[in-house]
């Protein structure tokens, strides 16, 4: 396991929008990471009514940019290259609202496609074993 401290430092994602707490485990195609983030009454995606499931694919896009970025890492990059998301296709959601007394979110990204100017993946997330959402997601990495 990752803590946030081993990665967090990685990604664009900062303060209360690095919704991700955890890597539980990677590979050079896959990565598999928790968060409680979803229960936080002051989550910065939560409206009135909550938090609603299509913010699940928030978690997806985030999974896959610490996964580009441990990647790079391992390559010896100093940094990861920026991404841009640039859409979701696909995307299933299973509820309309996230329920936080269901416990933890496992989210999983799994890439489908990468190369040096973007990548695909394909994303879930679940809660207690019950899929929630689904999708895939595209990321290009702007020219610098």
């Amino acid at each position: 396991m990752l803590a946030k401290t081993d990665w967090a430092h990685l990604i664009p994602h900062q303060g209360a929008m690095s919704l991700l707490d955890a890597v539980v485990s990677w590979n050079e195609t896959s990565i598999h990471a928790i968060s409680e983030s979803h229960a936080l009454a002051d989550h910065p995606l939560r409206g009135s009514a909550g938090l609603h499931a299509v913010h699940l694919a928030e978690y997806g896009a985030q999974a896959m940019a610490v996964h580009g970025a441990l990647l790079a890492r391992e390559r010896g990059a100093s940094e990861a290259r920026p991404g841009r998301l640039v859409s979701l296709r696909e995307v299933s959601l299973a509820i309309e609202w996230v329920d936080p007394a269901q416990g933890r979110l496992d989210v999983h990204a799994e890439s489908l496609y990468a190369d040096d100017a973007g990548a695909q993946y394909a994303f879930r997330v679940e809660q207690g074993g019950r899929l929630l959402v689904s999708g895939r997601a595209a990321v290009i990495h702007p020219l610098p």
